[in-house]
């Protein structure tokens, strides 16, 4: 609408130069009448209130554009302790740096009484979903102004952050709305595919909102969601932090930020966090914050497999992707749902140059019928291929227990890691010594003879040590000096995969 205004103020700009011209001519004959010199002066002033009206239309749809779906709609979306779409920017972004596109796009459906909101835009710039409009339903031009932002910012190299508070695809618009899903499914962020009312319809089946999308589903359950945050500010807050840790795009370095915390810092605390008895838990965590820059780490996905733990931290001011087992769940094995969520974390990390630091104690995958069902086999080379298709930076340290296959697929030497460290209580073997010596000295008596003499052999870092997977044996204390160092040297590693196609990891 705003082109057609400008348009109208072209032919206006053209009839009042006709009109002063024609007068020129008529004056310099000397035949000018008052009538004439009013004409000229009417199209003067038609030019210049058409203009005015132009700049106005452009305000009354800017403003109404600000206020999205309306204070009455806005008002509501405080009630229920949720932000507007743009207050969620302003609070996320500094302060003045959005710049707002396709502000006057406008939806094109007129069916189901949609024409009486024909003037109402929605927000998405850096990916907001304004609820107060439509309830934030997928329209066809709401995806097209997705799919541009998302083009330019492949162009320049830019970040794409999404905020989804949306009703699904807006179903007045039919097909045209599911294409524009089609055109910009990037990830699986959504609460659920179909709400209540359509579960309830197509399968008979009652359940509510909480139970079939909610934060405990999707953070714990399904795995869909990484992390749950009590309201907006603290989930903007938290994704300012965590946006820190993240390059630009993938043609960047990890960032690099200056730091306070001495890289040759020792922490005398890790020389007795490993308990004497093998059978007893500690916290990876504790072993994480404290080689961590000022203990800071931010855990991905806390709630969703806690038998392995994956998160950001820093070392000596460098942005680092942290593996670790759990030792506090499940005794730290490896299952389906933690071989997938190590994987994908370990890829992101590899597709963005981030170094890959990883903790093991692991005393194997977790045995049963449901793992095997489920195809725990497949699921956990996804992890294996992970680490050994990486190009990063990998540093590996060897806490306590490093069992069976399940050692290989932590980030060992086999699997192309830079730096193999172990700590004085780690264990590198085929599976543990009660274990190993039931089956090898199976109907003997002296069982627990032969026992400390397989822990005496194997149970111990040596084994690996003389064979070259692991590098050195280090003082626990001293793990934080030794990883600087190591990042250091690192930095300028280059290293390449045979060219293919693309891999072929086993999905």
């Amino acid at each position: 609408m705003a082109a057609f205004a400008v348009a109208r103020s072209s032919c206006g700009l053209l009839s009042g130069l006709k009109a002063y011209f024609k007068t020129f001519r008529q004056v310099k004959h000397g035949v000018a009448s008052a009538a004439q010199s009013q004409l000229q002066q009417q199209s003067r002033r038609w030019y210049s209130v058409s203009h005015l009206s132009v700049q106005e239309r452009i305000d009354r749809k800017r403003n109404a554009a600000l206020i999205g779906g309306g204070q009455k709609r806005i008002d509501a979306q405080h009630k229920r302790g949720k932000l507007t779409a743009r207050e969620r920017v302003e609070l996320l972004l500094d302060k003045d740096s959005f710049v707002e596109c396709d502000m006057f796009v406008e939806h094109r459906c007129s069916d189901f009484g949609m024409e009486e909101d024909h003037n109402k835009v929605r927000l998405h710039h850096r990916g907001p979903y304004d609820f107060t409009v439509f309830g934030g339903s997928l329209s066809g031009a709401h995806a097209q102004k997705i799919c541009k932002i998302m083009d330019q910012a492949m162009m320049v190299g830019a970040p794409v952050i999404g905020l989804n508070d949306s009703g699904g695809a807006r179903i007045q618009e039919g097909v045209e709305s599911l294409a524009g899903y089609a055109d910009i499914f990037l990830d699986t962020s959504y609460l659920f595919i179909t709400g209540p009312d359509v579960v309830k319809s197509v399968t008979n089946e009652d359940v509510t909102q909480e139970e079939l999308g909610g934060a405990k589903t999707h953070t714990a359950v399904s795995g869909v969601a990484h992390r749950a945050f009590e309201n907006d500010i603290d989930a903007l807050l938290n994704l300012r932090n965590f946006f820190n840790f993240l390059p630009l795009s993938n043609q960047d370095p990890a960032p690099v930020t200056e730091c306070h915390d001495p890289s040759d810092r020792l922490v005398p605390g890790l020389d007795t966090i490993v308990p004497f008895e093998t059978t007893k838990a500690y916290d990876m965590l504790d072993i994480i914050q404290g080689i961590a820059d000022e203990r800071e780490f931010f855990e991905i996905m806390p709630n969703y497999a806690k038998n392995i733990v994956v998160g950001f931290a820093r070392m000596n001011g460098r942005t680092v992707g942290i593996v670790g087992n759990q030792p506090k769940v499940a005794s730290g094995c490896l299952d389906i749902n933690s071989s997938v969520k190590g994987a994908r974390f370990v890829r992101f990390c590899d597709a963005f140059n981030i170094p890959i630091l990883t903790f093991v104690d692991v005393p194997g995958f977790l045995p049963g019928t449901s793992q095997e069902y489920g195809g725990i086999i497949r699921h956990g080379a996804k992890l294996l291929f992970a680490f050994a298709e990486a190009t990063v930076p990998k540093i590996t340290i060897i806490t306590r227990k490093a069992y069976g296959g399940a050692y290989d697929v932590m980030s060992s030497k086999h699997l192309r890691g830079d730096v193999n460290y172990a700590w004085p209580s780690a264990e590198v073997a085929v599976m543990g010594a009660k274990g190993a010596v039931q089956i090898i000295f199976r109907g003997k008596s002296n069982q627990a003879e032969q026992e400390a003499e397989y822990v005496e052999k194997f149970a111990n870092p040596f084994p690996a040590a003389v064979r070259g997977f692991v590098d050195d044996i280090i003082v626990p204390s001293t793990t934080r000096k030794r990883i600087c160092r190591d990042l250091e040297v690192l930095a300028s590693k280059k290293q390449t995969n045979p060219w293919k196609k693309h891999a072929n990891i086993p999905l």
